[in-house]
């Protein structure tokens, strides 16, 4: 059986107190699980989000705290990595990257300056310049720092087991709003719509329920979890549930961070930055309205992402601080992840993404 290649950003930059070296390239055995390094992509300033297209031959990358967004062409038998070229951003700090519907254009969340761009994409799978941009509009939240301004910190793609849409959600920490842009092509101006959150709540990311018209928020500031109804032709969203992330009798400094939910509808999983531990949100079967809350120990300092395997089986948390990602087995029955004992080491990890064709 084939490996499965793991690409891993990794922050470098002093300014972040960071150890990291770029991106790592892993083969990843399909079988034990084991990570066996590829090779460092090295010299590239905080790749803090990746995303591979559809054929999984390129892999994109944003520069966070920069001003750049990154594409590479990848090696179908060693997974590794060349460069294609580099696009400025229009805006600071790009933390978000997906791809449209037709695969044709790149959509990026400019955090710093509240916007959202779109890159047409080259044949060969290089960015263009930027065709269009957004400009988050609203009411900053009350939080003194963190809620100065439009901070969008995601740009999910609406696309689902059963919906297949051009929407693209976009959870805004600074403005606590939720925004669905649509492109309907390349340099096209976009159709905009949004809910308020809760305030101070400061919406981070997103997580799509597989069948479902429901958008799981998780709101980073109060560390909460909300679930959004959302209409995938008009866009409109619909604040449902919100939940704590965190155990009632706690009470320290903590941040939500990473989402992601089983491909069953199950179960999801948040990352816990201060508390340093995963939340196992179990999901109603029929309404998929969260009904139960479990911690698991992140075994490590400020977990920042967290993602499942390629194939679900396994959940992986970046711990960023500890410079360590944590691999889990999920339990068949009750969704919640237990340690396996493998760890990888490597320096402030922020993200990862598997390539499995």
């Amino acid at each position: 059986m084939a490996f499965v290649f793991a690409y891993v950003g990794c922050r470098p930059t002093r300014e972040r107190n960071a150890r990291g070296k770029g991106i790592g390239v892993y083969a990843v055995d399909p079988v034990s699980g084991a990570w066996e390094r590829v090779e460092s992509c090295e010299a590239l300033d905080n790749p803090s989000f990746l995303a591979l297209n559809e054929t999984q031959d390129v892999l994109y990358a944003v520069h966070g705290d920069g001003t750049e967004v990154s594409s590479f062409a990848v090696d179908a038998s060693t997974g590794r990595l060349s460069l294609l070229n580099r696009q400025t951003c229009q805006g600071r700090n790009p933390v978000h990257l997906a791809l449209s519907r037709s695969g044709d254009a790149l959509v990026v969340a400019n955090y710093a300056t509240g916007s959202a761009v779109q890159f047409p994409i080259e044949t060969n799978g290089a960015l263009g310049p930027v065709s269009s941009l957004v400009e988050l509009p609203g009411t900053p939240g009350p939080h003194r720092i963190e809620q100065v301004s439009s901070h969008p910190h995601h740009v999910a793609r609406f696309a689902t087991q059963r919906y297949n849409t051009e929407w693209h959600i976009v959870p805004d920490k600074g403005l606590d709003t939720v925004f669905a842009i649509r492109w309907s092509g390349i340099g096209n101006a976009p159709v905009v719509t949004s809910g308020r959150s809760r305030e101070g709540a400061g919406p981070r990311h997103a997580a799509l329920h597989p069948s479902l018209p429901l958008v799981y928020v998780a709101n980073e500031l109060d560390s909460t979890l909300t679930a959004w109804g959302f209409e995938p032709l008009s866009g409109a969203l619909e604040p449902l549930h919100t939940t704590s992330l965190l155990p009632a009798g706690r009470h320290e400094l903590s941040r939500a961070a990473g989402i992601a939910i089983h491909p069953d509808g199950r179960a999801l999983y948040v990352s816990n930055r201060g508390h340093d531990s995963i939340t196992t949100v179990e999901l109603d079967g029929t309404t998929g309205i969260p009904v139960k809350t479990r911690w698991t120990d992140a075994q490590g300092q400020c977990p920042r992402f967290l993602c499942l395997s390629h194939d679900a089986r396994m959940l992986y948390v970046a711990n960023e601080l500890s410079d360590s990602i944590v691999q889990y087995l999920i339990d068949a029955v009750s969704g919640t992840p237990s340690p396996t004992g493998r760890v990888v080491k490597t320096g402030s990890p922020v993200c990862i993404t598997f390539k499995t064709q």
